[in-house]
């Protein structure tokens, strides 16, 4: 298992700053929900740990080794990455997409080698589109596509997955689904971290919270210790009940707090 730190980073984008002297530690085996208002630098965040943002400062280090200082290709075996929102233009089939997660090693989608064949089938099948194989990815509803692009991420079997707003425009049903799988992922050892804006499929899925506001983590630790109500009023400017149920933690948003 490798760890996965983020040291001292900071990210500017133009002349703002975007992010500042973050300091995480993300250990494998574990779902971290990365969450916080819009324009928090989530999505720059997630970019930065792969390798896409260049740090004005800090490092970000995998298993000691800071992977600016990685090739691009050893990068893209060690941290898959999902995007938010990602499509398909092309019709096709859709194990020739998942294929693609096998490039980061050098094989040709369509050529795999045993391995790579294993991999994309272990991915079809851990989101459940086995049968899929030769349907044309143009075809998929947006559940299906969602899922499909996420086979794609976990068929390069990277030690690091980042995925960037997995569930956002899904049914619940789909939401259910890839979360599920991302847990799945993080049990088996990998290191796993989702931005998400739905709390409470957070406080349900994640084993760990880092809430970030104007750049900065404002804490990181368990849903207990980052979903307070305190702390949703300073982040999000809500007023919220926070309870524990037999289903967990649950937060209701009840009214937006008056602006400064």
């Amino acid at each position: 298992m490798m760890p996965f730190e983020i040291r001292s980073l900071s990210v500017d984008l133009g002349a703002r700053r975007a992010l500042e002297s973050i300091d995480l530690s993300l250990e494998p085996g574990r779902l971290t929900a990365l969450i916080g208002p819009n324009g928090a630098g989530k999505t720059t965040l997630l970019r930065a740990m792969a390798g896409l943002v260049r740090p004005s400062a800090g490092d970000v280090v995998l298993d000691g080794t800071p992977t600016a200082l990685m090739r691009a290709s050893a990068r893209a075996r060690a941290i898959a990455y999902l995007p938010q929102g990602g499509g398909v233009a092309w019709p096709l089939p859709v194990e020739g997409v998942v294929a693609l997660g096998r490039l980061p090693h050098g094989e040709e989608p369509d050529r795999l080698p045993a391995e790579g064949r294993t991999a994309v089938e272990a991915a079809l099948r851990s989101v459940g589109l086995q049968g899929f194989e030769t349907r044309p990815a143009t075809s998929l509803s947006g559940g299906e596509r969602a899922r499909m692009l996420l086979a794609r991420a976990l068929a390069t079997q990277a030690p690091v997955l980042l995925a960037d707003e997995p569930v956002a425009a899904l049914d619940p049903r789909h939401q259910l689904i890839v979360l599920e799988v991302l847990k799945a992922r993080a049990r088996a050892g990998t290191t796993v971290v989702a931005i998400l804006h739905d709390l409470n499929l957070a406080a349900r899925f994640a084993d760990h919270i880092v809430l970030l506001d104007q750049g900065k983590i404002e804490t990181s630790g368990s849903p207990e210790e980052a979903l307070t109500k305190a702390r949703l009023a300073a982040s999000f400017g809500i007023q919220a009940r926070v309870s524990r149920g037999e289903d967990g933690l649950l937060v209701v948003a009840q009214s937006p707090l008056p602006s400064a």
